[in-house]
């Protein structure tokens, strides 16, 4: 054994019954009681794979097989999802979010719409590609769009993570939502409500808040950040969690790289965000906005505003 082993073996389990003791935790005595990131990796993978079989799918797929394909593969998928369901709400009901006897009935009902929105999700996601395609002259075809291009990875872990939110189980959609972060540096929180055609270019370091709301055939590059303005805390001084605070994009709109709206603010239609301009204001439709045109201050920091 390694010198000291069992000092430190016995150190880490006193920092974690400090933790528990402190968030009030009941021991897990029947095993895991949290949603596992590995268990929701396979099954995203799964889901894309049955979204898009012949391109996400396994590479020996025949057409003429993949049917069969589709449905083993979403009921595997949806099974095991089952499973992390059940964790989340029995987890929901243990902090009194959730009534545990509702639980069960809950999770497969929560299963079952999710495996009905999945065409939705499909046509949703095609139009993501095609606006990918039709947005960028890089482009040589919807298939290297769907292969390899970031945004619509992010794009597909959204459209899944987004159907779970709204299903009640923003845990694990948080995870599907983060699974996609780490890979490819766009943060899109699950809670975002985003329209067809939407194409994220490039797409390292873009941030997208829970309440924001984007339209139909939106463009968005680089390190674009739709985030809060400022964060209302009660009278303790902790942060009041919820309420509208992020930015509202309507369609058409292009944000280019670097650029940063904080609030909840409104993006005309048509309009067109200059690279690293700063916004905190609503700007109308067909609204030009570039950094020269510095119009005035915020009153809580002496920053320019665009």
């Amino acid at each position: 054994m390694t010198p000291g082993l069992a000092d430190i073996v016995a150190q880490l389990r006193r920092a974690r019954e400090r933790w528990r003791d402190g968030q009030h935790r009941v021991r897990e005595v029947g095993g895991r009681e949290l949603p596992s990131r590995e268990a929701l990796s396979a099954i995203v993978a799964g889901l894309r794979g049955a979204l898009f079989p012949m391109r996400l799918g396994p590479p020996d797929l025949r057409q003429d097989h993949e049917d069969f394909y589709v449905g083993h593969t979403l009921d595997t998928a949806l099974g095991a999802l089952h499973g992390q369901v059940q964790l989340e709400l029995r987890h929901q009901a243990r902090s009194g979010t959730e009534e545990a006897a509702a639980t069960e009935a809950r999770a497969l009902e929560v299963v079952r719409e999710f495996g009905a929105a999945l065409p939705a999700i499909r046509e949703l996601l095609d139009s993501d590609v095609l606006a990918a395609y039709r947005g960028d002259p890089a482009a040589h075809s919807v298939d290297e769009v769907l292969l390899c291009y970031p945004g619509i990875h992010a794009m597909i872990h959204h459209r899944i993570a987004h159907q779970l939110h709204g299903l009640g189980v923003p845990l694990l959609a948080r995870i599907v939502a983060e699974l996609s972060h780490g890979e490819t540096g766009i943060d899109i929180h699950p809670g975002a409500r985003i329209g067809p055609g939407f194409f994220i270019d490039h797409g390292t370091g873009v941030v997208i808040g829970e309440t924001a709301e984007i339209g139909r055939d939106v463009r968005l590059y680089q390190a674009v950040t739709l985030g809060a303005k400022r964060f209302v805390t009660d009278e303790d001084g902790q942060l009041q969690k919820g309420g509208a605070r992020h930015p509202i994009v309507e369609d058409e709109v292009v944000i280019y790289a670097g650029a940063t709206i904080l609030g909840r603010v409104t993006i005309g239609r048509g309009s067109a965000i200059g690279g690293n301009v700063w916004l905190t204001r609503s700007v109308p439709p067909g609204s030009r906005i570039t950094q020269a045109q510095s119009r005035e201050g915020d009153p809580d920091t002496g920053r320019t505003l665009l």
